[in-house]
């Protein structure tokens, strides 16, 4: 059996940088499991820039984000296994994982980091009627084939979802010589930034139908045309509204779940809305000594975002393995999402936190003029007004660690109040 103070379960963005956080605060002996065959997850495929800019002050590529990393790991005596894949996590914190080089292996660890990132929803989560034709796929499978095989899915696209990943494709299959038919939207309101939206549809002149969606496909070996009709308040197809566009490929952009099976499989209690590990602010799980960071936590808007989180895991797990005493039992204040609030991650605050804290959430819907407020029974521990709120951009509040320390009531409840 391999022994190591912590074990790094994935090797993207959030892998990387959690376990520089932890060497640079002094654990030693650290290891990361990657299943590709690269470092640096999802960024190596997204060769568009908008990277960097809250980390590093500078507009990156996600190949460039990635490799700067890489290169920190490179320098460090962090042992690094590609090609790897992470089965089970035992009791005692012991990993299972197995790759061609070493066959099965087993890990011992003191503190162990869950960044395994997250997938897109497939079209068999939709229940769209219609023949398993070719030229239907997620938006990130498309942008495997353009930026990393080099193949063309498709010269006619209709784009369903107005995710991230979806608007960034509409542009990129633009560029590419391809017709974005239309991008739509289940939602009344976009599910991508709003930068996004300026940048990939409006400036290529890409319609968005927002209440719209796809109700059924045509064509039997390569897909010919898809019907599209509006939705009402419910989500529901309106009789009458349904119309017949034509195109050769359809891709998926409605959603991203984290990978949170091994979690699961842990014992580890998943919040129902996240789809991710209950956490507290040092994102330590409900399992002692397993922290969550990254897209496998909370489904996040921008890299840098990840990056400063993972950060934040990093050092909680170093804080776990270097002390002394790690069956000390923690007393938690529960941060409940209130009116226009969706979830709030973490789910728990340590009430004798030694830092600030970061609560982030999103919001229900589209708010303008709204006030953020965060309360503790009917004491206001924050309140502050913002010109427009969007479920589909993630928003955050700091909390004054003192202001923790002196909660009367032992939870804190964000809302977004019109």
């Amino acid at each position: 059996m391999l022994k190591y103070d912590l074990v790094v379960i994935g090797g993207g963005p959030a892998g990387m940088a959690a376990a520089l956080k932890a060497k640079e605060c002094g654990v030693k002996k650290i290891i990361i499991l990657e299943r590709a065959e690269t470092l640096g997850g999802i960024l190596e495929q997204c060769i568009h820039t908008g990277f960097g800019l809250h980390y590093f002050g500078e507009e990156l590529s996600g190949p460039e984000y990635a490799a700067r990393f890489i290169e920190k790991v490179k320098e460090t005596d962090i042992d690094v296994k590609v090609d790897t894949m992470v089965t089970e996590i035992r009791t005692g914190n012991v990993v299972i994982a197995t790759n061609k080089a070493d066959g099965l292996l087993e890990i011992s660890a003191t503190a162990i980091v869950l960044a395994m990132g997250c997938r897109e929803r497939p079209r068999g989560a939709l229940d769209i009627p219609g023949s398993r034709a070719s030229g239907i796929m997620t938006a990130g499978t498309a942008q495997k084939y353009v930026n990393i095989d080099g193949y063309m899915p498709g010269k006619k696209i209709v784009i369903l979802g107005s995710g991230d990943i979806g608007l960034i494709m509409a542009r990129r299959m633009t560029l590419e010589g391809a017709k974005v038919e239309m991008v739509c939207e289940l939602m009344p309101y976009s599910g991508g930034l709003t930068r996004n939206i300026v940048q990939c549809l409006e400036d290529l002149g890409i319609p968005l139908k927002l209440s719209c969606t796809v109700i059924k496909t045509h064509g039997i070996e390569r897909l010919e045309g898809v019907t599209i009709a509006d939705v009402d308040e419910n989500r529901r197809p309106i009789p009458g509204t349904e119309r017949f566009v034509e195109c050769d490929t359809l891709l998926l952009s409605v959603g991203l779940i984290p990978e949170n099976e091994l979690t699961r499989m842990a014992g580890i209690v998943i919040d129902p809305v996240t789809n991710g590990a209950v956490v507290d602010e040092n994102r330590q799980t409900t399992r002692p000594g397993v922290f969550a960071c990254g897209n496998v936590l909370q489904v996040h808007d921008l890299v840098d975002y990840v990056t400063l989180e993972s950060q934040l895991a990093g050092e909680g797990a170093a804080k776990y393995i270097l002390s002394k005493n790690r069956r000390r039992s923690f007393k938690y204040a529960e941060t409940k999402a209130g009116d226009g609030v969706r979830y709030v991650v973490p789910q728990n605050i340590n009430l004798d936190t030694e830092d600030d804290v970061k609560l982030y959430f999103r919001v229900r819907d589209v708010y303008r003029n709204a006030k953020i407020t965060v309360k503790s029974g009917n004491k206001v521990i924050y309140s502050k007004k913002k010109p427009k709120l969007c479920p589909g951009e993630m928003e955050y509040v700091v909390i004054k660690k003192d202001d923790i320390h002196s909660l009367s009531k032992k939870e804190l409840v964000v809302s977004a109040e019109v």
